[in-house]
């Protein structure tokens, strides 16, 4: 008689979810990668060799599963704007800075997407995002305040790079990485201190901020 839930050791119940939940993480984070968070959860489950149920015993909707796979991806976009604050020249920090979150929006797609989307159901990724800005700011200050980022500058200017960076990204195909360092130069000199006119003012941070939060696109369920 094969065994059942009833009759498998618990022992063995447990490892077998375990198993089944890095699997579907693995999956959706090859998936997200390469093709952005259009993926339905079954696509998901499909990749993962696991059926529809297990996966959605694991996670209760795509947001979970998204924030599962990108927090720890968004936490070293965090760490990197602390990093970046241990370089002594402030125009080389910021510049560092926005060039290697440019690298990371180029490389992994879904990471593209999620840097221009707020989750506001995952408390620890929405803690790594806001570190990010605290530590943004700091590079802004410290640049503004060394005479070699413009004056009209905004640390708030930064969610404008990540929509305009992934509205590059997932647009260009094969493109992407020549197109997304040709953009991140020209915003870089313009974020340089000139003689040109001031830049025109921009929507309220609090309203630009709102960007982030679009409703998350749901794609087919097959």
């Amino acid at each position: 008689m094969p065994p059942t839930e009833n009759t498998t050791p618990l022992r063995q119940r447990r490892a077998d979810a375990q198993a089944n939940r890095a699997k579907i993480l693995t999956a959706a984070a090859e998936l997200y990668t390469t093709r952005g968070l259009d993926v339905s959860l079954n696509e998901v489950a499909r990749r993962a060799g696991v059926g529809i149920a297990t996966l959605q015993r694991n996670f209760s909707g795509r947001e979970e599963l998204i924030a599962a796979v990108f927090t720890p991806r968004v936490r070293a976009y965090a760490d990197a704007a602390d990093s970046a604050l241990e370089e002594p020249d402030p125009w080389v920090a910021f510049r560092s800075y926005i060039e290697h979150v440019a690298r990371l929006q180029c490389e992994d797609h879904g990471l593209a997407a999620v840097l221009s989307t707020a989750f506001p159901a995952s408390a620890e990724l929405e803690a790594h995002r806001r570190r990010a800005m605290r530590g943004f700011t700091r590079l802004v200050r410290r640049a503004k305040g060394a005479g070699v980022l413009r004056g009209d500058f905004s640390p708030h200017d930064l969610p404008l790079f990540l929509l305009a960076n992934a509205g590059v990204v997932i647009g260009s195909g094969a493109n992407a990485e020549k197109a997304s360092r040709r953009l991140i130069a020209f915003i870089l000199r313009a974020c340089a201190v000139t003689d040109d006119e001031p830049l025109p003012a921009g929507p309220p941070a609090r309203s630009l901020l709102r960007t982030l939060d679009p409703p998350m696109p749901q794609p087919p369920s097959h």
